[in-house]
């Protein structure tokens, strides 16, 4: 039997064979995820021709042998697909954005071999989501309502090619994102509130741990420099129409105080927060839109429950959710989709503004 040790020239003691390098060795050695060497690694035409180059210069320069064995569990495709929402049911059941994406990811599925896994969980400190995914449960990963605290995320990614709902607060240079130009849609919605005479505009703003919240911050913002405006109030919120029923609240006790004033104007990040304000000032007796205009976001199912009903601004939820499955299917059938897509938002306009 072969011994799996070797001896010096001199047939002295015997030495230990070299350490085989690993795959998470080679990947920190061509600056690439453990995924995208495991690409390589299986003949995946799901690659850049950089990081190809980069991953075969590194496995040259390691001498890395891959293992056989995992490399056959690699190759055995499970067609299944896990759509990972990192939130809490509450959020995910109460939110209309999310039906309406899902039923666009739902209906792409629906058109080819895959199923879709659906994993809700605002942490998961078992780690049994993500054992899920890194065990095999699922060829590929949809990942939607990203925060900058959902660090489990990370370790999805390194197991299998992942498309991203919205752009992730740290982007990497191999990420493959569907978003909606969220800076174009605040500044509409801003700009049409100023177009319509109001000067003292507020914000009750997302989730400031999510890149979509900071771009919509940020189009607001860029609306109002551009009038030569500044804020009237930017007020935090969670997409949660609470969030949106506890900012008019500050923003009344505020203009009760001597010498307050509410804003003429409120942009909400969501239709939920915008819904959620326009019933507390009508409740208060504040005239919607006289006294004060509201824009949503989203033109969800919301937009059309309230009166007035709210000026809003559609981004294409159902387009989104097709959009994100299309990539990932693509990506796992071998294929060169684009890394980045953007979809254009659309001002429509009712009576709350």
């Amino acid at each position: 039997m072969p011994s799996e040790r070797m001896t010096d020239q001199r047939g002295a003691d015997p030495m230990p064979r070299p350490a085989r390098a690993t795959i998470e060795e080679v990947a920190v050695a061509a600056g690439v995820s453990r995924s995208t060497v495991s690409r390589v690694v299986n003949g995946s035409t799901a690659v850049s021709p950089e990081a190809l180059a980069a991953v075969q210069d590194a496995i040259a320069r390691l001498h890395y042998v891959p293992n056989r064995a995992a490399r056959s569990l690699a190759s055995r495709q499970t067609h299944a697909i896990a759509l990972v929402v990192p939130e809490d049911t509450t959020r995910f059941f109460g939110d209309p954005f999310f039906g309406a994406v899902v039923a666009g990811i739902s209906d792409r599925v629906g058109r080819s071999d895959y199923i879709l896994n659906l994993l809700i969980a605002s942490d998961d400190p078992g780690g049994r989501m993500t054992g899920f995914v890194r065990n095999g449960g699922v060829d590929g990963a949809i990942i939607l309502s990203h925060h900058t605290s959902d660090v489990f995320i990370d370790r999805i990614v390194e197991a299998v090619p992942v498309v991203f709902g919205g752009r992730p607060s740290t982007e990497r240079d191999t990420d493959y994102i569907i978003d909606v130009d969220n800076v174009a849609g605040a500044r509409l919605a801003t700009e049409h509130v100023i177009g319509g005479g109001r000067r003292r505009i507020a914000t009750i703003t997302g989730p400031l741990s999510m890149a979509g919240a900071v771009d919509r911050l940020r189009g607001f913002r860029e609306a109002l420099a551009d009038a030569g405006l500044t804020p009237f109030a930017e007020l935090p919120g969670d997409y949660a129409e609470v969030d949106g029923a506890e900012a008019a609240r500050s923003l009344l006790a505020a203009a009760a105080r001597p010498g307050g004033e509410l804003p003429d104007a409120i942009v909400a990040a969501s239709d939920l927060m915008a819904r959620g304000a326009l019933q507390t000032l009508r409740a208060a007796g504040i005239r919607i839109p006289e006294d004060v205009a509201i824009v949503g976001y989203d033109d969800s199912s919301v937009a059309v429950s309230t009166d007035p009903p709210l000026t809003t601004i559609r981004q294409p939820m159902h387009a989104q959710g097709e959009a994100m499955a299309s990539v990932l299917i693509d990506l796992l059938s071998g294929g060169h989709p684009p890394q980045h897509t953007i979809l254009d938002t659309e001002l429509v306009v009712r009576g709350s503004a």
